[in-house]
Protein backbone atom coordinates (compact mmCIF):
# COMPACT_ATOMS: atom_id res chain seq x y z
CA UNK A 1 0.00 0.00 0.00
CA UNK A 2 2.78 2.72 0.77
CA UNK A 3 4.50 1.57 -2.61
CA UNK A 4 1.36 2.00 -4.42
CA UNK A 5 1.38 5.91 -2.51
CA UNK A 6 4.34 6.89 -3.25
CA UNK A 7 4.23 6.20 -7.40
CA UNK A 8 0.48 7.81 -7.16
CA UNK A 9 2.27 10.71 -5.65
CA UNK A 10 5.51 10.86 -8.34
CA UNK A 11 2.39 10.77 -10.87
CA UNK A 12 0.91 13.41 -9.37
CA UNK A 13 3.86 15.33 -9.22
CA UNK A 14 4.25 14.85 -12.85
CA UNK A 15 0.89 16.04 -13.80
CA UNK A 16 1.09 19.24 -11.63
CA UNK A 17 4.53 20.02 -13.53
CA UNK A 18 3.35 19.34 -17.29
CA UNK A 19 -0.26 21.84 -16.20
CA UNK A 20 2.17 24.24 -14.36
CA UNK A 21 4.47 24.33 -17.71
CA UNK A 22 1.46 24.94 -19.96
CA UNK A 23 0.08 27.52 -18.27
CA UNK A 24 3.48 29.45 -18.55
CA UNK A 25 3.50 28.80 -21.62
CA UNK A 26 0.44 30.60 -22.71
CA UNK A 27 0.72 33.06 -20.19
CA UNK A 28 4.05 34.50 -21.96
CA UNK A 29 2.79 33.60 -25.66
CA UNK A 30 -0.69 36.01 -24.64
CA UNK A 31 1.94 38.43 -22.72
CA UNK A 32 4.77 38.82 -25.86
CA UNK A 33 2.26 41.21 -27.47
CA UNK A 34 2.37 44.60 -26.26
CA UNK A 35 -0.25 46.10 -24.37
CA UNK A 36 -1.79 49.64 -24.62
CA UNK A 37 -3.79 52.27 -22.94
CA UNK A 38 -6.41 54.18 -25.73
CA UNK A 39 -8.23 56.97 -25.97
CA UNK A 40 -10.82 58.39 -28.14
CA UNK A 41 -10.16 61.52 -29.77
CA UNK A 42 -13.15 63.75 -29.03
CA UNK A 43 -14.99 66.40 -30.12
CA UNK A 44 -15.78 70.03 -27.65
CA UNK A 45 -14.93 72.64 -26.65
CA UNK A 46 -11.00 74.12 -25.68
CA UNK A 47 -9.97 76.73 -23.57
CA UNK A 48 -6.16 78.26 -23.41
CA UNK A 49 -5.45 79.64 -20.12
CA UNK A 50 -2.66 80.88 -18.15
CA UNK A 51 -2.53 80.59 -14.62
CA UNK A 52 -0.81 82.44 -12.04
CA UNK A 53 -0.54 83.77 -8.59
CA UNK A 54 -0.08 87.08 -6.89
CA UNK A 55 -1.18 89.11 -4.27
CA UNK A 56 -4.25 91.26 -3.59
CA UNK A 57 -3.73 95.30 -2.73
CA UNK A 58 -5.54 98.33 -2.83
CA UNK A 59 -5.57 100.52 -5.61
CA UNK A 60 -3.93 103.15 -3.95
CA UNK A 61 -1.75 102.37 -0.77
CA UNK A 62 -0.31 105.94 1.19
CA UNK A 63 2.43 105.49 3.72
CA UNK A 64 2.25 108.13 6.48
CA UNK A 65 5.23 109.27 7.39
CA UNK A 66 6.72 111.57 10.11
CA UNK A 67 9.49 114.50 8.95
CA UNK A 68 10.09 115.79 12.28
CA UNK A 69 12.03 113.83 15.06
CA UNK A 70 10.00 113.50 18.61
CA UNK A 71 8.32 110.98 20.73
CA UNK A 72 4.62 110.32 20.18
CA UNK A 73 2.52 111.97 22.39
CA UNK A 74 -1.22 110.51 21.21
CA UNK A 75 -2.39 108.16 18.85
CA UNK A 76 -6.11 108.54 17.23
CA UNK A 77 -6.25 106.14 14.77
CA UNK A 78 -5.67 102.24 15.00
CA UNK A 79 -5.55 98.82 12.76
CA UNK A 80 -9.01 99.14 10.31
CA UNK A 81 -9.67 103.03 11.41
CA UNK A 82 -11.89 104.56 8.57
CA UNK A 83 -10.36 108.04 8.52
CA UNK A 84 -11.26 111.22 6.33
CA UNK A 85 -8.87 113.54 4.63
CA UNK A 86 -6.85 115.93 6.75
CA UNK A 87 -7.91 114.10 9.46
CA UNK A 88 -5.66 114.13 13.37
CA UNK A 89 -4.37 110.39 13.05
CA UNK A 90 -1.24 111.51 15.62
CA UNK A 91 0.77 114.10 17.69
CA UNK A 92 4.40 114.14 18.37
CA UNK A 93 5.40 115.98 21.42
CA UNK A 94 5.50 119.58 20.59
CA UNK A 95 7.65 121.07 23.19
CA UNK A 96 10.87 121.40 21.55
CA UNK A 97 9.04 123.18 18.21
CA UNK A 98 7.18 125.25 20.63
CA UNK A 99 10.64 126.83 22.23
CA UNK A 100 12.01 127.09 19.00
CA UNK A 101 8.73 129.09 17.41
CA UNK A 102 9.33 131.65 20.43
CA UNK A 103 13.25 131.97 19.92
CA UNK A 104 12.41 132.25 16.42
CA UNK A 105 10.14 134.97 16.92
CA UNK A 106 12.55 136.53 19.53
CA UNK A 107 14.78 137.09 16.98
CA UNK A 108 12.62 138.42 14.27
CA UNK A 109 11.85 141.22 16.78
CA UNK A 110 15.48 141.85 17.75
CA UNK A 111 15.40 142.36 14.00
CA UNK A 112 13.49 144.57 13.57
CA UNK A 113 14.54 146.67 16.46
CA UNK A 114 18.33 146.64 14.56
CA UNK A 115 16.45 148.07 11.51
CA UNK A 116 14.56 150.89 14.13
CA UNK A 117 17.90 151.90 15.10
CA UNK A 118 19.30 152.26 11.56
CA UNK A 119 16.77 154.62 10.31
CA UNK A 120 17.14 156.71 13.58
CA UNK A 121 21.00 156.74 12.81
CA UNK A 122 19.88 157.50 9.31
CA UNK A 123 17.46 160.77 10.24
CA UNK A 124 20.42 161.96 12.60
CA UNK A 125 22.84 162.06 9.72
CA UNK A 126 20.16 163.16 7.08
CA UNK A 127 19.12 166.61 9.43
CA UNK A 128 23.35 166.54 10.12
CA UNK A 129 23.65 167.09 6.46
CA UNK A 130 21.20 170.19 6.44
CA UNK A 131 23.22 171.75 8.81
CA UNK A 132 26.20 171.16 6.69
CA UNK A 133 24.65 171.99 3.62
CA UNK A 134 23.56 175.94 5.79
CA UNK A 135 26.95 176.14 6.47
CA UNK A 136 28.51 175.30 3.38
CA UNK A 137 26.07 177.91 1.95
CA UNK A 138 26.80 180.49 4.36
CA UNK A 139 31.06 180.23 4.00
CA UNK A 140 30.67 180.56 0.19
CA UNK A 141 28.32 183.63 0.39
CA UNK A 142 31.27 184.92 2.89
CA UNK A 143 34.18 183.91 0.49
CA UNK A 144 32.41 186.04 -2.42
CA UNK A 145 32.37 189.18 -0.34
CA UNK A 146 36.30 188.47 0.58
CA UNK A 147 36.71 188.48 -2.67
CA UNK A 148 34.98 191.60 -3.81
CA UNK A 149 36.59 193.51 -1.22
CA UNK A 150 40.10 192.00 -1.41
CA UNK A 151 39.46 193.82 -5.37
CA UNK A 152 38.91 197.10 -3.68
CA UNK A 153 41.44 196.55 -1.03
CA UNK A 154 39.28 196.80 1.63
CA UNK A 155 40.87 194.00 3.61
CA UNK A 156 44.12 191.66 3.20
CA UNK A 157 44.30 188.53 1.44
CA UNK A 158 44.73 186.21 4.38
CA UNK A 159 41.10 187.21 5.34
CA UNK A 160 40.20 185.70 1.76
CA UNK A 161 42.75 182.93 2.47
CA UNK A 162 40.80 182.15 5.67
CA UNK A 163 37.22 182.10 3.88
CA UNK A 164 38.41 179.90 1.37
CA UNK A 165 39.40 177.33 3.57
CA UNK A 166 36.32 177.67 5.84
CA UNK A 167 34.60 176.78 2.36
CA UNK A 168 36.73 173.92 1.13
CA UNK A 169 36.25 172.53 5.09
CA UNK A 170 32.55 172.52 4.88
CA UNK A 171 32.43 171.01 1.46
CA UNK A 172 34.46 168.48 2.57
CA UNK A 173 32.80 168.08 5.56
CA UNK A 174 29.22 167.65 3.07
CA UNK A 175 30.87 164.78 1.29
CA UNK A 176 31.65 162.75 4.82
CA UNK A 177 28.08 163.26 5.70
CA UNK A 178 26.62 162.22 2.58
CA UNK A 179 29.28 158.90 2.71
CA UNK A 180 27.79 158.05 6.39
CA UNK A 181 23.76 158.51 4.71
CA UNK A 182 24.86 155.83 2.15
CA UNK A 183 26.61 153.88 5.16
CA UNK A 184 23.43 154.09 7.29
CA UNK A 185 21.44 153.33 4.25
CA UNK A 186 23.39 149.95 3.43
CA UNK A 187 22.45 149.28 7.52
CA UNK A 188 19.31 149.34 6.79
CA UNK A 189 18.76 147.04 4.07
CA UNK A 190 21.17 144.92 5.89
CA UNK A 191 18.92 144.94 8.82
CA UNK A 192 15.95 143.87 6.72
CA UNK A 193 17.28 141.21 4.92
CA UNK A 194 18.37 140.07 9.06
CA UNK A 195 14.64 140.85 9.75
CA UNK A 196 13.46 138.15 6.34
CA UNK A 197 16.04 135.82 7.29
CA UNK A 198 14.42 135.89 10.74
CA UNK A 199 10.98 135.72 9.39
CA UNK A 200 12.05 132.37 7.46
CA UNK A 201 13.35 130.78 10.41
CA UNK A 202 10.50 131.49 11.96
CA UNK A 203 7.89 129.95 9.47
CA UNK A 204 10.59 126.82 9.51
CA UNK A 205 9.39 126.81 12.81
CA UNK A 206 6.27 126.88 12.69
CA UNK A 207 6.08 124.23 9.80
CA UNK A 208 7.93 121.90 11.95
CA UNK A 209 5.50 122.50 14.72
CA UNK A 210 2.46 122.11 12.54
CA UNK A 211 4.34 118.65 11.40
CA UNK A 212 3.96 117.40 15.46
CA UNK A 213 0.07 117.15 13.85
CA UNK A 214 -0.04 114.07 12.17
CA UNK A 215 -2.55 113.84 10.03
CA UNK A 216 -4.26 111.33 6.95
CA UNK A 217 -3.54 112.62 3.23
CA UNK A 218 -6.48 110.85 1.93
CA UNK A 219 -9.35 109.10 2.79
CA UNK A 220 -9.08 105.54 3.69
CA UNK A 221 -8.79 102.91 5.99
CA UNK A 222 -5.59 102.23 8.22
CA UNK A 223 -4.10 99.17 7.58
CA UNK A 224 -0.88 99.27 9.30
CA UNK A 225 -0.17 100.79 12.31
CA UNK A 226 3.79 100.49 13.23
CA UNK A 227 4.04 103.49 16.44
CA UNK A 228 2.20 103.31 20.06
CA UNK A 229 2.25 106.15 22.19
CA UNK A 230 5.78 106.96 24.47
CA UNK A 231 8.01 105.64 20.80
CA UNK A 232 10.21 107.93 19.72
CA UNK A 233 10.82 108.21 15.89
CA UNK A 234 14.07 109.75 14.51
CA UNK A 235 13.94 111.29 10.87
CA UNK A 236 16.74 111.63 9.58
CA UNK A 237 17.99 110.59 6.01
CA UNK A 238 14.38 108.66 5.52
CA UNK A 239 10.96 109.60 6.69
CA UNK A 240 9.65 106.79 9.12
CA UNK A 241 6.38 104.75 8.16
CA UNK A 242 3.94 105.33 11.30
CA UNK A 243 0.20 104.67 9.24
CA UNK A 244 -0.39 102.23 5.79
CA UNK A 245 -3.76 104.17 4.66
CA UNK A 246 -5.57 102.11 1.87
CA UNK A 247 -7.59 104.46 0.07
CA UNK A 248 -10.70 102.71 -1.30
CA UNK A 249 -10.60 98.96 -0.07
CA UNK A 250 -13.96 98.15 -2.67
CA UNK A 251 -11.83 98.77 -5.28
CA UNK A 252 -8.46 96.26 -5.32
CA UNK A 253 -6.25 94.95 -7.50
CA UNK A 254 -3.93 91.57 -8.06
CA UNK A 255 -0.65 91.78 -8.69
CA UNK A 256 -0.27 88.37 -10.56
CA UNK A 257 3.90 86.93 -11.61
CA UNK A 258 3.70 85.80 -15.13
CA UNK A 259 6.17 83.63 -16.77
CA UNK A 260 7.98 85.56 -19.25
CA UNK A 261 7.05 82.81 -21.49
CA UNK A 262 3.35 83.50 -20.74
CA UNK A 263 3.19 87.20 -20.90
CA UNK A 264 3.20 87.65 -24.40
CA UNK A 265 -0.11 85.88 -24.65
CA UNK A 266 -1.88 88.53 -22.37
CA UNK A 267 -3.37 92.25 -23.65
CA UNK A 268 -5.15 94.82 -21.49
CA UNK A 269 -8.26 94.36 -21.64
CA UNK A 270 -8.38 90.78 -21.15
CA UNK A 271 -11.02 88.81 -18.91
CA UNK A 272 -9.33 86.64 -15.85
CA UNK A 273 -10.74 85.33 -12.38
CA UNK A 274 -9.22 84.28 -9.51
CA UNK A 275 -10.16 82.60 -6.32
CA UNK A 276 -8.53 83.41 -2.41
CA UNK A 277 -8.35 80.59 -0.15
CA UNK A 278 -10.62 82.01 2.47
CA UNK A 279 -13.75 81.49 -0.22
CA UNK A 280 -12.17 78.30 -2.14
CA UNK A 281 -15.59 78.38 -3.43
CA UNK A 282 -16.18 81.62 -5.03
CA UNK A 283 -14.67 83.14 -7.66
CA UNK A 284 -13.88 86.66 -8.38
CA UNK A 285 -14.30 88.31 -11.59
CA UNK A 286 -11.42 91.44 -13.02
CA UNK A 287 -9.61 92.65 -16.26
CA UNK A 288 -6.29 93.54 -16.92
CA UNK A 289 -5.39 96.97 -15.99
CA UNK A 290 -1.69 96.94 -17.24
CA UNK A 291 1.02 95.08 -17.80
CA UNK A 292 4.73 96.35 -16.49
CA UNK A 293 7.18 96.20 -18.25
CA UNK A 294 9.79 95.89 -15.10
CA UNK A 295 11.38 92.19 -15.67
CA UNK A 296 11.73 91.01 -11.74
CA UNK A 297 14.56 87.96 -12.08
CA UNK A 298 13.74 85.43 -9.36
CA UNK A 299 16.78 82.63 -9.48
CA UNK A 300 17.09 83.26 -12.44
CA UNK A 301 13.49 83.16 -13.60
CA UNK A 302 12.02 86.43 -15.10
CA UNK A 303 8.44 87.16 -14.71
CA UNK A 304 6.55 90.18 -15.42
CA UNK A 305 3.75 92.00 -12.79
CA UNK A 306 0.43 92.09 -14.27
CA UNK A 307 -1.93 94.02 -12.68
CA UNK A 308 -6.18 92.47 -12.79
CA UNK A 309 -8.17 94.95 -11.41
CA UNK A 310 -10.80 93.46 -8.33
CA UNK A 311 -13.85 94.49 -7.83
CA UNK A 312 -14.23 94.59 -3.53
CA UNK A 313 -18.09 95.86 -2.70
CA UNK A 314 -18.75 93.77 0.14
CA UNK A 315 -15.46 93.72 1.70
CA UNK A 316 -14.79 90.23 1.83
CA UNK A 317 -11.24 90.62 0.17
CA UNK A 318 -8.53 91.67 2.43
CA UNK A 319 -5.06 93.47 1.46
CA UNK A 320 -2.46 90.74 1.17
CA UNK A 321 -4.38 87.96 0.23
CA UNK A 322 -2.76 85.27 -2.36
CA UNK A 323 -4.97 85.01 -5.33
CA UNK A 324 -4.64 82.13 -7.69
CA UNK A 325 -5.01 84.04 -11.33
CA UNK A 326 -6.72 82.35 -14.56
CA UNK A 327 -6.77 84.33 -17.80
CA UNK A 328 -8.32 82.91 -20.32
CA UNK A 329 -5.78 83.83 -23.56
CA UNK A 330 -8.12 81.68 -26.36
CA UNK A 331 -11.29 79.59 -26.62
CA UNK A 332 -12.39 77.30 -29.42
CA UNK A 333 -16.14 75.72 -29.16
CA UNK A 334 -16.24 72.89 -30.88
CA UNK A 335 -12.73 71.35 -32.13
CA UNK A 336 -11.68 68.06 -32.48
CA UNK A 337 -8.82 67.64 -29.94
CA UNK A 338 -6.84 64.61 -29.06
CA UNK A 339 -4.93 64.41 -25.59
CA UNK A 340 -1.89 65.72 -25.13
CA UNK A 341 -0.14 62.38 -23.89
CA UNK A 342 -1.35 60.45 -27.07
CA UNK A 343 1.18 63.36 -28.57
CA UNK A 344 4.10 62.16 -26.37
CA UNK A 345 3.86 58.80 -26.80
CA UNK A 346 6.59 56.80 -29.01
CA UNK A 347 6.92 53.16 -29.04
CA UNK A 348 10.41 51.86 -28.10
CA UNK A 349 12.74 51.14 -31.43
CA UNK A 350 10.37 52.11 -34.17
CA UNK A 351 11.50 56.11 -34.21
CA UNK A 352 15.19 55.43 -33.68
CA UNK A 353 14.77 52.63 -36.50
CA UNK A 354 13.17 54.47 -39.08
CA UNK A 355 15.47 57.15 -38.67
CA UNK A 356 18.57 54.79 -38.94
CA UNK A 357 17.06 53.42 -42.22
CA UNK A 358 15.94 56.51 -43.74
CA UNK A 359 17.91 58.25 -46.25
CA UNK A 360 19.52 61.35 -46.09
CA UNK A 361 17.10 63.41 -48.12
CA UNK A 362 14.32 61.63 -45.80
CA UNK A 363 15.98 62.66 -42.90
CA UNK A 364 13.30 64.74 -40.82
CA UNK A 365 13.72 68.56 -40.95
CA UNK A 366 14.55 70.44 -37.26
CA UNK A 367 12.13 71.30 -34.88
CA UNK A 368 12.62 75.26 -35.80
CA UNK A 369 12.66 74.54 -39.54
CA UNK A 370 9.01 72.92 -39.27
CA UNK A 371 7.66 75.69 -37.39
CA UNK A 372 9.04 78.20 -39.60
CA UNK A 373 7.55 76.23 -42.38
CA UNK A 374 3.95 76.13 -40.90
CA UNK A 375 4.42 79.61 -39.56
CA UNK A 376 5.09 80.62 -43.28
CA UNK A 377 2.36 78.73 -44.85
CA UNK A 378 -0.32 80.15 -42.60
CA UNK A 379 0.76 83.60 -42.89
CA UNK A 380 0.20 83.50 -46.60
CA UNK A 381 -2.57 81.20 -46.71
CA UNK A 382 -4.76 82.94 -44.42
CA UNK A 383 -3.41 86.52 -44.08
CA UNK A 384 -3.44 86.31 -48.06
CA UNK A 385 -1.15 89.51 -48.57
CA UNK A 386 -1.04 91.07 -52.09
CA UNK A 387 1.72 91.00 -54.76
CA UNK A 388 3.29 94.45 -53.04
CA UNK A 389 3.20 92.66 -49.53
CA UNK A 390 4.68 89.00 -50.56
CA UNK A 391 8.19 90.39 -51.43
CA UNK A 392 8.32 92.34 -48.48
CA UNK A 393 7.44 89.44 -46.01
CA UNK A 394 9.73 86.97 -47.96
CA UNK A 395 12.76 89.44 -46.94
CA UNK A 396 11.29 89.86 -42.87
CA UNK A 397 11.14 86.51 -42.70
CA UNK A 398 14.58 85.72 -44.61
CA UNK A 399 16.06 88.07 -41.95
CA UNK A 400 14.37 86.46 -39.11
CA UNK A 401 15.81 82.93 -40.23
CA UNK A 402 19.18 84.87 -40.81
CA UNK A 403 19.14 86.38 -36.67
CA UNK A 404 18.29 83.02 -35.48
CA UNK A 405 20.77 81.07 -36.99
CA UNK A 406 23.34 83.49 -35.31
CA UNK A 407 21.88 82.97 -31.61
CA UNK A 408 22.29 79.32 -32.39
CA UNK A 409 25.73 80.12 -30.82
CA UNK A 410 25.46 81.47 -27.89
CA UNK A 411 25.83 78.90 -25.23
CA UNK A 412 24.54 80.69 -22.59
CA UNK A 413 20.65 79.55 -22.92
CA UNK A 414 18.94 82.21 -20.66
CA UNK A 415 20.93 84.64 -23.22
CA UNK A 416 19.71 82.56 -26.03
CA UNK A 417 16.26 82.95 -25.04
CA UNK A 418 16.25 86.50 -24.10
CA UNK A 419 17.76 86.87 -27.82
CA UNK A 420 15.35 84.49 -29.64
CA UNK A 421 12.37 86.57 -27.68
CA UNK A 422 13.83 89.73 -29.26
CA UNK A 423 14.33 88.80 -32.86
CA UNK A 424 10.73 87.28 -33.21
CA UNK A 425 9.37 90.45 -31.84
CA UNK A 426 10.76 92.64 -33.78
CA UNK A 427 10.47 90.53 -36.98
CA UNK A 428 6.64 90.49 -35.73
CA UNK A 429 6.62 94.59 -35.16
CA UNK A 430 7.87 94.74 -39.01
CA UNK A 431 5.22 92.24 -40.38
CA UNK A 432 2.35 94.58 -38.97
CA UNK A 433 3.60 97.29 -40.31
CA UNK A 434 2.78 96.44 -43.97
CA UNK A 435 0.07 94.36 -43.42
CA UNK A 436 -3.95 96.05 -43.72
CA UNK A 437 -6.27 96.67 -40.62
CA UNK A 438 -8.23 93.41 -41.82
CA UNK A 439 -4.95 91.40 -42.19
CA UNK A 440 -3.55 92.54 -38.48
CA UNK A 441 -6.65 90.79 -36.83
CA UNK A 442 -5.99 87.49 -38.77
CA UNK A 443 -1.77 87.81 -37.87
CA UNK A 444 -2.71 88.72 -34.47
CA UNK A 445 -4.53 85.70 -34.49
CA UNK A 446 -2.05 83.46 -35.55
CA UNK A 447 0.76 84.87 -33.25
CA UNK A 448 -1.74 84.43 -30.03
CA UNK A 449 -2.19 81.12 -31.11
CA UNK A 450 1.51 80.25 -31.42
CA UNK A 451 2.78 82.38 -28.48
CA UNK A 452 0.01 80.06 -26.66
CA UNK A 453 1.82 76.64 -27.87
CA UNK A 454 -0.29 75.91 -30.56
CA UNK A 455 0.30 75.64 -34.17
CA UNK A 456 2.86 73.41 -35.45
CA UNK A 457 2.41 69.27 -36.41
CA UNK A 458 2.80 66.16 -33.78
CA UNK A 459 1.82 62.63 -34.17
CA UNK A 460 -0.45 60.35 -32.68
CA UNK A 461 0.14 56.53 -32.94
CA UNK A 462 -3.22 54.24 -33.38
CA UNK A 463 -3.39 49.97 -32.45
CA UNK A 464 -2.76 48.34 -36.24
CA UNK A 465 -4.79 45.27 -37.32
CA UNK A 466 -1.33 43.43 -36.81
CA UNK A 467 -1.63 44.68 -32.98
CA UNK A 468 1.14 47.22 -33.71
CA UNK A 469 1.07 50.85 -33.43
CA UNK A 470 0.65 53.21 -36.71
CA UNK A 471 1.64 56.67 -36.86
CA UNK A 472 -0.95 59.20 -38.23
CA UNK A 473 0.99 62.81 -38.68
CA UNK A 474 -1.55 65.72 -37.56
CA UNK A 475 -1.24 69.47 -37.74
CA UNK A 476 -1.91 71.16 -34.29
CA UNK A 477 -3.68 74.30 -33.25
CA UNK A 478 -4.99 75.84 -29.38
CA UNK A 479 -3.67 73.97 -26.20
CA UNK A 480 -4.85 73.84 -22.68
CA UNK A 481 -2.39 71.67 -21.45
CA UNK A 482 -4.20 69.19 -21.72
CA UNK A 483 -5.88 68.44 -25.07
CA UNK A 484 -4.43 69.83 -28.46
CA UNK A 485 -7.01 71.04 -30.85
CA UNK A 486 -6.38 68.78 -34.28
CA UNK A 487 -6.67 71.31 -37.60
CA UNK A 488 -5.85 69.01 -40.02
CA UNK A 489 -4.61 65.03 -40.14
CA UNK A 490 -6.53 61.58 -41.28
CA UNK A 491 -8.11 61.11 -38.09
CA UNK A 492 -11.77 61.18 -37.10
CA UNK A 493 -13.79 61.95 -34.17
CA UNK A 494 -14.11 58.52 -31.79
CA UNK A 495 -10.69 57.12 -33.01
CA UNK A 496 -9.13 55.46 -30.30
CA UNK A 497 -5.12 56.62 -30.05
CA UNK A 498 -2.30 55.38 -28.27
CA UNK A 499 -1.60 56.88 -24.67
CA UNK A 500 0.94 54.67 -23.06
CA UNK A 501 2.04 50.63 -22.71
CA UNK A 502 0.15 48.60 -20.05
CA UNK A 503 -2.64 45.94 -19.63
CA UNK A 504 -5.54 46.99 -16.78
CA UNK A 505 -7.02 43.34 -17.60
CA UNK A 506 -3.57 41.29 -17.29
CA UNK A 507 -2.81 43.54 -13.93
CA UNK A 508 -6.30 42.62 -12.82
CA UNK A 509 -5.36 38.70 -13.50
CA UNK A 510 -2.39 39.13 -11.57
CA UNK A 511 -2.76 41.62 -8.79
CA UNK A 512 -6.38 41.38 -8.34
CA UNK A 513 -7.80 44.76 -8.64
CA UNK A 514 -7.03 46.96 -11.15
CA UNK A 515 -4.17 49.80 -11.38
CA UNK A 516 -5.21 53.59 -11.67
CA UNK A 517 -5.88 54.62 -15.21
CA UNK A 518 -4.06 58.01 -15.99
CA UNK A 519 -6.20 59.35 -18.46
Amino acid sequence: MRANLGKWIVVLLVLAGVGGGWWWMQTRGADSQPRFRLTKVERGPLTAVVVASGTLNAVTTVQVGSQVSGQIKEINADFNTVVKQDQVIARIDPSTFELRVNQTRADVDSALSAVTVARAALSAQQAELGRVKVNLAEAQRDLERKKMLVGKNFISPSELDKARTLFESTREQQKSVEAQIRVNEAQIASAQSAVRQREALLKQAMVDLERTIIRAPVDGTVILRNVDAGQTVAASLQAPVLFTIARDLRDMQVEAAIDEADVGRLRVGQQASFTVDAFPRRNFAGEIRQIRKAPQNVQNVISYTVVISAANPDLSLLPGMTANVRIVVDQRDNVLKVANAALRFRPAGREEAKAADAPPAAQPQQPGSQAAQAFRQRLMQEVKPDDAQKPQLEQILDDTRQKLAGVRDITNEQERRKQVERIRTESRARIAEILKPEQKVIYERIVAELAGRSGGTGRVWLHGADGQPRPVELRLGLTDGTSTEIVSGDLKEGAEVILGTGDAAGAQKKGGVPGPRLF
